[in-house]
């Protein structure tokens, strides 16, 4: 089967597979985020950059834990300034690169957009959602009228596509959800991570610095499937699906679910070759049920009947 079927069209975006790297796994260098295109990622979202430069948390940042890990590194990154000088490197190159961004409030977000939007790269993701850092984070994303403004002021200062990253960690999703959309967003980005807290058992003490932080992997997949399943029954924008993912079977779920493409984050720590792998995973399963196009794909747990294997050709 032709690489060609796994092709995504999102809106104005077009990317040669379905599967990106997410925010914030690699740190704020541009140089492993490019990394993750070779290894066959269809796009790749940036660390999330805010007005200024922020170091970030004080170690320890990241606990293993089961099903995933639990990280509050704080947002560290260079600033929106700094940031546009790097950016400034890819220019002519026009490679799939979504920059994610945060601030306060409307203003700080806008500002961060306008420094930036000059640079070749594809589209914005707004990081609405972050869990463990005050200010920016679930006070943002939490708020419906707040998450409004934020995405009418950025999309004021650019033309390029903004997607709005949601929280898994408030029961107003969707509501917050229909505040993008209205306000402009082109698209979702579901979920950012959990809200978390490991304890180290010899210290009796929280194991992060932080004290809580953001739960990521397969532990929260079956959330993130919901919160996109959800998200497809109310609106027909670009879903990208995020949370858990680290086989072809995964994405597939989010697929089936009303994904149109999905943000691969936790399982690239250990393995950033893991993007062939699932294209081919997918390529496949489409081959054996019988898909000509991933679009094809897209929702269809949300129609009865089922899927079926695909009639075999006569020996």
């Amino acid at each position: 089967m032709s690489v060609d079927t796994i092709r995504v069209q999102m809106g104005g975006l077009h990317l040669a597979n379905p599967l990106l790297l997410a925010s914030g796994v690699h740190g704020s260098s541009l140089v492993k985020v490019l990394q993750a295109l070779r290894y066959g990622a269809g796009g790749a979202v940036t660390k999330s950059i805010g007005p200024e430069a922020r170091e970030g948390y004080a170690e320890p940042t990241v606990v293993e834990v089961e099903g995933g890990m639990v990280n509050a590194a704080g947002l560290p990154n260079p600033g929106a300034e700094r940031f546009a000088l790097e950016l400034g490197q890819l220019k002519g190159k026009r490679l799939p690169l979504f920059v994610s961004i945060f601030g306060a409030d409307e203003e700080e977000f806008a500002n961060v957009a306008e420094a930036l939007d000059a640079n070749d790269f594809v589209a914005f993701e707004l990081n609405l959602s972050c869990p463990h850092v005050a200010g920016v984070g679930t006070e943002v994303g939490h708020d419906p009228e707040l998450v409004a403004r934020v995405v009418s002021a950025v999309k004021s200062e650019t033309d390029k596509p903004v997607f709005a990253k949601l929280s898994p960690n408030t029961e107003r999703l969707v509501e917050v959800a229909q505040a993008a959309v209205d306000s402009g967003a082109d698209g979702l980005t579901a979920i950012n991570t959990v809200k978390a807290m490991p304890i180290d058992v010899e210290s009796g003490r929280p194991a992060l610095s932080n004290g809580f932080g953001g739960l990521s992997g397969g532990a929260i997949r079956p959330i993130a499937l919901r919160c996109v399943y959800e998200l497809r029954e109310r609106f027909d924008v670009p879903i990208m699906g995020c949370g858990g993912v680290s086989t072809w079977e995964h994405a597939v779920q989010f697929f089936l679910a009303g994904a149109d493409a999905v943000q691969i984050g936790t399982a690239t720590v250990r393995r950033l070759e893991i993007f062939n792998d699932i294209n081919l995973g997918i390529l496949a399963y489409m081959e054996r049920k019988g898909f000509s196009a991933l679009s094809e794909m897209v929702g269809a747990s949300h129609l009865k009947g089922g899927l079926h294997e695909a009639p075999r050709e006569p020996a």
